[in-house]
């Protein structure tokens, strides 16, 4: 593959990205083959040692998506840069979207919990309706509420620090994908 295709291809895998951004990159990639030509490779040898454009434009977006979480932690730009990860390749699959369900499972089930004993107290009111109030209920559902609102507060803390943990872990996994760890 000589340089022009290589470009091409790098170029039209990197769409999602801005065009500022595109263009920045396929410069990078313009003064690598600059410098090999300069070394005496020719275009093909070049492009050969810098890989498959699809595959580099696969790791750069999640990358790039990765950014974004960090910069502004949304769902939309956590999905983003989780089907980014994922699009790496299949084996990401089980390793990306195992621990993202189970933490999703997680958070969830510790905000519905906050939520229903925080509601408690309106069980109260059922009771009074229904004509089955005691005073012992309505001390238990006070407490209930304030453990719950102590869970509100930790599962906000908690759900940020896992979600800053998972972003570390896809990370990691980039940096796997893209040709193991660095041993120094």
């Amino acid at each position: 593959m000589n340089k022009e295709q290589f470009l091409k291809q790098l170029e039209a895998s990197l769409k999602r990205l801005s065009l500022e951004e595109r263009q920045d990159i396929l410069q990078d990639y313009e003064e690598y083959f600059a410098i090999g030509i300069d070394k005496g490779k020719s275009e093909q040898e070049i492009s050969a040692s810098l890989g498959n454009p699809r595959q580099i434009a696969k790791e750069l977006l999640a990358s790039y998506h990765l950014q974004q979480v960090e910069q502004t932690t949304s769902a939309g730009n956590i999905i983003r840069a989780v089907w980014a990860v994922i699009g790496l390749g299949f084996f990401n699959l089980v390793i990306v979207l195992g621990p993202l369900i189970a933490l999703l499972g997680l958070v969830f089930s510790g905000w519905v919990m906050s939520v229903a004993f925080t509601l408690a107290p309106f069980g109260i009111l059922i009771n009074l309706f229904i004509g089955e109030f005691r005073l012992f209920d309505l001390f238990a559902s006070i407490g209930l509420c304030g453990i719950g609102i102590f869970i509100a507060m930790g599962m906000n803390v908690a759900t940020k620090a896992l979600f800053k943990g998972f972003i570390r872990y896809m990370k990691f996994n980039i940096s796997l994908v893209k040709g193991g760890l660095k041993h120094g």
